[in-house]
């Protein structure tokens, strides 16, 4: 087997006019659109190498953004070479910079470097952040955040949201909060989901989520998003996002919200000498024995 150079991406993009992240016949998505950059910038084609594929940090839905999304590619050592051309960069800056050149306007490429040994993009990753953003004052309603921010009709209750939040924290199985999908598990452990009215910056006057956990299963962060701003709007008490956990499965009165409130931030990973360990941690199966006690259960 050729040797390969593996490629730490970081990324960044606007989710708008893609159909999620996943490489799909026919539509726009940010998948395709990132591997058949570097298809051109390393020649792959013409060099008859296979065309390049990305392995993520986190698949995004459509209409989804994410200003710190990771990926990783396994290069052929040639064409990795081959990258600067005449010119004296590493091939980390020299990609970095061809990829400017080809991505579209809603794709950026932020950083390239060569990943540390052990390093996987998905099964590394010991967190995920995300942050949802939702305006319910008309005085602060700006057209120019239609993209990436919710309007929620009704004033929203941040304290209780918050409140709510708290009880769904740790090991849980949150079937009642994922799209099911065939030999896939729902256990996940959520480290942080908080709500807040920043005074300042940005986000000044909105009600933001903040949503960490060491992975999410389908829509799970925007099913939480929506339970909670159940509470927040008084249909729903402050306990009812931990009922939904524990009866384990969907209720029709949760809805899942739109996808364009949400951003994925972060992805955090172990120092480099634990990257191999935890990839193995994190593809070893997981069981509802491991699931953490709920003062709601019994």
């Amino acid at each position: 087997m050729a040797a390969v150079v593996r490629v730490r991406v970081d990324l960044a993009y606007d989710g708008t006019d893609f159909a999620g992240w996943a490489r799909q016949p026919g539509l726009r998505t940010v998948q395709g659109v990132v591997e058949d950059g570097l298809a051109l910038v390393l020649r792959s084609a013409h060099r008859g190498d296979p065309p390049p594929r990305v392995t993520v940090a986190g698949r995004t839905d459509a209409g989804v953004h994410a200003r710190g999304q990771v990926i990783h590619v396994d290069v052929p050592e040639a064409a990795w070479r081959l990258v600067p051309g005449r010119s004296d960069r590493t091939p980390a800056a020299s990609l970095l910079t061809r990829l400017a050149g080809v991505l579209p306007d809603d794709v950026v490429a932020r950083r390239v470097a060569v990943a540390p040994a052990g390093f996987d993009a998905r099964f590394s990753a010991v967190a995920r952040r995300y942050v949802y953003r939702v305006c319910d004052d008309p005085a602060r309603r700006d057209p120019l955040r239609r993209h990436d921010v919710l309007w929620s009709r009704r004033p929203l209750d941040e304290a209780a949201m918050h409140e709510g939040a708290q009880r769904v924290l740790g090991l849980h199985d949150f079937a009642a909060y994922c799209k099911p999908r065939e030999g896939a598990t729902t256990i996940r452990t959520l480290d942080e989901l908080t709500w807040e009215r920043p005074a300042d910056g940005p986000d000044a006057g909105l009600v933001v989520a903040t949503v960490r956990a060491d992975a999410f299963c389908h829509s799970m962060v925007r099913a939480l998003v929506g339970a909670s701003l159940a509470v927040g709007e008084g249909r729903r008490p402050v306990d009812w996002p931990a009922e939904l956990l524990v009866g384990g499965r969907r209720d029709p009165g949760s809805a899942v919200v739109a996808a364009h409130g949400l951003t994925l931030e972060e992805v955090v990973y172990p120092p480099d000498a634990e990257l191999a360990a935890r990839q193995e941690r994190t593809r070893a199966p997981r069981v509802a024995a491991e699931v953490d006690p709920h003062p709601l259960r019994g």
